[in-house]
């Protein structure tokens, strides 16, 4: 049985004026690859922010246990520091920000990944090349510009640059054609062989998940937590769809309301 690595625990957050994450309960394991499906609006992408520590979301109970430490409280930054990683399903553009300056500037933030300018060009360079990538890119403002497959795979090059022990890759097959498909398919099976990290694969697409030796199965519907299973669990939501969990939710949330003071007690009818 794989080492624990995250462990989310009990856990409801929200922005500060809708609750959106009721009662989450998560845990990863060293190197384990977990896949969280669900309808749209479940919850998925916000479960993700909440791990990566994004100060738009608040956590209102529960709690985030990292490598052996609580990081409810952490910032972003120091949570990335510590090896979590995460890859947006929109990543934004930082006007007047070079890739390369920007990549070298969080390297260097990073003891274990410190090294002379030469070898770190270098390094940049195959990881570039690896993923089909000109290197050119590397001296354009960061996203500025890039296609939605090239945006995908700055964020593979920065996945293999920072090797990071958690990855959580919210929706990276999307608006991909098939070759960006295939590039980054390759860059996420790279970093599992390369790195030995564990994965958190937030998709509707189980074509990427096709070279991935996937350890569990997780389904969300309306914030909550409501089917867990193996990797064949994809097969099934493959073929019949979410339909029977969202009942599962619906019966979940309509128990929640009869709660005194619960706050879904507005949101279930």
């Amino acid at each position: 049985m794989a080492t624990q690595l995250l462990n989310v625990s009990a856990l409801s957050a929200g922005t500060e004026d809708k609750p959106i994450l009721h009662g989450i309960d998560l845990t990863v394991g060293e190197g384990e690859c977990h896949v969280l499906m669900g309808p749209n609006g479940a919850g998925k992408s916000t479960l993700g922010h909440v791990i990566m520590g994004d100060p738009a979301y608040r956590v209102t109970s529960g709690s985030i246990a990292f490598a052996g430490q609580d990081v409810t409280e952490l910032s972003a930054d120091k949570r990335s520091l510590a090896g979590i990683f995460l890859s947006y399903q929109a990543p934004v553009e930082v006007p007047g920000v070079p890739l390369y300056s920007f990549l070298r500037s969080i390297c260097q933030m990073r003891p274990e990944l410190k090294t002379t300018a030469r070898k770190f060009r270098e390094r940049v360079g195959a990881i570039a090349d690896q993923l089909e990538l000109d290197q050119s890119f590397l001296m354009r403002e960061l996203n500025v510009g890039f296609s939605g497959g090239e945006k995908k795979k700055i964020e593979m090059l920065q996945l293999l640059l920072l090797q990071p022990k958690l990855a959580i890759l919210d929706e990276t097959d999307s608006g991909l054609d098939v070759d960006a498909l295939g590039i980054v398919s390759r860059g996420i099976q790279a970093y599992r062989e390369q790195v030995g990290g564990a994965l958190i694969v937030i998709t509707h697409n189980t074509r990427i998940l096709e070279r991935l030796e996937v350890d569990r199965t997780h389904v969300m519907v309306r914030g909550r937590m409501v089917a867990e299973g193996p990797a064949s669990l994809i097969a099934d939501i493959d073929k019949n769809g979410f339909e029977r969990f969202e009942r599962a939710g619906e019966k979940d949330d309509a128990a929640c309301a009869e709660c005194p003071g619960c706050p879904m007690a507005g949101d279930a009818e």
